[in-house]
């Protein structure tokens, strides 16, 4: 009797434990969710991610708060987010570099990108920009290269810090030129922009979005763009693979992340919200005059494209010696 009691208890019990799991996917989200961005606020992402937030409360019925956790090139927002519960209530906007770079650079970064995310959704894709001051005379990355050549290792070229997309697309640039300039690293794109209309610098690769405004205003001239395709803002600017210089693709993307083991329905209906908030003509109309093309994909995409981001990277990274710091 007692046996058949307690067999009939623990059936009750699983049954219970089963049963659970869908119904919480479906009433999903009853409470507030927090978006983590690995960066301080003000910047790209940090606008891109107030932006998206807003609209994805509209969809899922709760607010979808900010908490900035910059440092570390993004690897200790990337961290907490790993090791958060998989619930759905806790998510991770980054760039490509604490998922697909710095784990190459940081060898004790607790995190795995592939093991310990489930991707959600691409959320927008910037282009990598090559500017330089308009009263240096070049009007194509052509001539920036022959000036290199002129005086090889000379040329003082920013980046946004050792490891960062810019400074790959450096290291893709150079090669495909066959040109050498002087690396100089800054701690973010702001000093380093600063530097470049200061003139202590001669160029530099970084997103459309911070460079937009010195482009519009005649501060900066953009002569390529390392990336796939033209920027939509930016029509006239050839890539760099059209103007020669193959393999010098190295656009950054912005995409949503959850912890891994976040159960499938929720990561559809996080999908789903994307998706609506990024079909959303205003929206839509913010990030491209930003500079910033919206770009979503089901997680399934995204999760085949941040491997193939992820090996890239660390092939290119391994290549040329790159060590950070």
């Amino acid at each position: 009797m007692m046996l058949r009691r307690f067999g009939r208890l623990f059936a009750a019990a699983i049954f219970t434990l089963l049963a659970a799991a869908p119904v919480a996917a479906q009433d999903y989200p009853t409470h507030v969710i927090k978006m983590v961005i690995a960066f301080p606020p003000g910047g790209p992402t940090d606008f891109v991610g107030r932006l998206l937030a807003d609209k994805m409360k509209e969809q899922l019925g709760q607010s979808v708060i900010i908490e900035n956790k910059p440092g570390a090139a993004g690897a200790i927002g990337a961290d907490s987010v790993a090791r958060a519960a998989p619930d759905g209530y806790t998510l991770f906007l980054t760039t490509s570099g604490a998922v697909a770079i710095t784990p190459h650079l940081q060898p004790d970064t607790h995190y795995d990108p592939v093991r310990d995310f489930a991707p959600i959704s691409k959320v927008v894709s910037v282009t990598t920009t090559l500017v330089v001051r308009p009263e240096l005379g070049v009007n194509s990355a052509k001539d920036l290269v022959a000036m290199a050549k002129a005086k090889p290792a000379t040329i003082p070229f920013a980046s946004t810090g050792v490891g960062s997309p810019p400074h790959l697309a450096l290291e893709l640039f150079q090669s495909a030129a066959d040109a050498k300039f002087v690396h100089v690293p800054y701690r973010g794109a702001a000093p380093a922009i600063t530097d470049l209309l200061g003139g202590q610098v001669t160029a530099m690769f970084a997103d459309a979005p911070v460079l937009l405004p010195h482009i519009q205003a005649g501060k900066l001239k953009p002569i390529g763009v390392a990336s796939g395709a033209r920027n939509p803002l930016l029509p006239e600017v050839a890539t760099l693979r059209e103007q020669g210089y193959a393999d010098t693709v190295a656009d950054n993307w912005y995409a949503l992340f959850a912890p891994a083991k976040t159960p499938p329905a929720i990561i559809a209906k996080l999908n789903q919200a994307v998706r609506t908030a990024l079909a959303d003509p205003v929206l839509r109309d913010k990030l491209i005059n930003s500079g910033a093309v919206p770009s979503p994909t089901s997680p399934e995409e995204l999760g085949k494209f941040l491997k193939e981001e992820f090996d890239r990277w660390g092939k290119v990274i391994r290549e040329k010696g790159i060590k950070d710091g």
